[in-house]
């Protein structure tokens, strides 16, 4: 069995997390007498994690990482003995489910539970961390750890900086970030995230990781009624709404692209994209045709999701 399935990994899509526990944690946050640094920012950023569309695995894991962290200081209260959480984590999955909007979120979070001093988010990739000759990606790397210091470490595609093979700077970026994990232990949190295939054989290159990163998390795919749905709180954000014509293209849109297979389906960047194409297409429209109502102002029609044939 490969050393990396000792993980615990989180892949169960369609489950649902426990109903109300979102509240349970936010109730029990209110104990004045829990050491939490600012309990109404905590409340709204479980809520925000409670509002995203789908991922209810992954919210699942998150309240238990929350719940453990709440217990623990009241046992610590009592002098009972606590243990130390490691959540350097592995995100998993397609572009566009979510996983550097559940890491800001895990950075407001593990703020105000004293996990992080800072809690921001410092987005990298391959780029970022190697260099261009012996002891330049090891500059390169912890320059951007003093920097993620506080806060989460996010390296996107973090299968790539194997891809060179042996003698590649990539993995001497691996070996700098895995000291500057130890060196910071109490104030960093670093989260690998990539393709799913990719990144599990990521893992089995790099065996001495999976140990480092105890937490696998699956971000699944987006279903059609999930997509819809945050494309109706994209436009809903920006004060538009669909009409049913809107949405019915927009629907069949999403359909083909899920059924290309020269591309990974980009999920909710997909529906991202379309609706703002959308709104600029409705901006031209508006602007033949003169109407200038409120009702009009607001309104996308089908024509303003048209595929031009480029995949948006």
């Amino acid at each position: 069995m490969p050393r990396y399935q000792m993980s615990v990994v989180i892949d169960h899509p369609r489950r649902t997390a426990p109903a109300g526990i979102a509240d349970d944690l936010r109730r029990f946050a209110s104990d004045p007498e829990l050491k939490v640094a600012d309990r109404e920012a905590l409340r709204e950023a479980i809520g925000a994690l409670e509002r995203l569309v789908g991922l209810d695995d992954v919210k699942k894991l998150i309240y238990t990482l929350i719940a453990q962290r709440l217990v623990n200081e009241r046992r610590r209260a009592y002098g009972l003995k606590t243990e130390r959480q490691t959540v350097h984590m592995i995100f998993r999955g397609n572009p566009g489910t979510g996983k550097t909007t559940v890491a800001r979120l895990l950075g407001r979070i593990f703020r105000e539970l004293g996990v992080l001093s800072r809690g921001h988010l410092i987005e990298v990739e391959r780029a970022d961390l190697v260099g261009e000759y012996i002891g330049h990606t090891a500059q390169k790397t912890r320059e951007l750890i003093r920097r993620a210091v506080g806060g989460i470490l996010f390296i996107d595609e973090a299968y790539s900086l194997i891809r060179g093979g042996e003698k590649d700077f990539g993995r001497e970026a691996i070996d700098t970030l895995v000291k500057g994990m130890e060196d910071h232990r109490d104030d960093l949190i670093v989260i690998l995230a990539g393709y799913d295939r990719e990144m599990l054989a990521f893992l089995q290159a790099n065996p001495g990781l999976p140990s480092r990163f105890p937490l696998q998390i699956v971000f699944p795919d987006y279903r059609m009624e999930e997509l819809l749905k945050i494309a109706e709180a994209m436009c809903a954000e920006r004060e538009y709404r669909m009409d049913a014509g809107a949405r019915r293209r927009l629907e069949e849109r999403i359909a083909r692209a899920m059924l290309r297979r020269d591309v990974p389906f980009a999920n909710a960047r997909f529906v991202r994209n379309a609706v703002e194409r959308a709104i600029r297409r409705h901006a031209v429209r508006t602007v033949r045709q003169g109407t200038t109502s409120r009702e009009a102002l607001m309104t996308l029609t089908a024509d303003d999701f048209a595929d031009d044939g480029d995949g948006l």
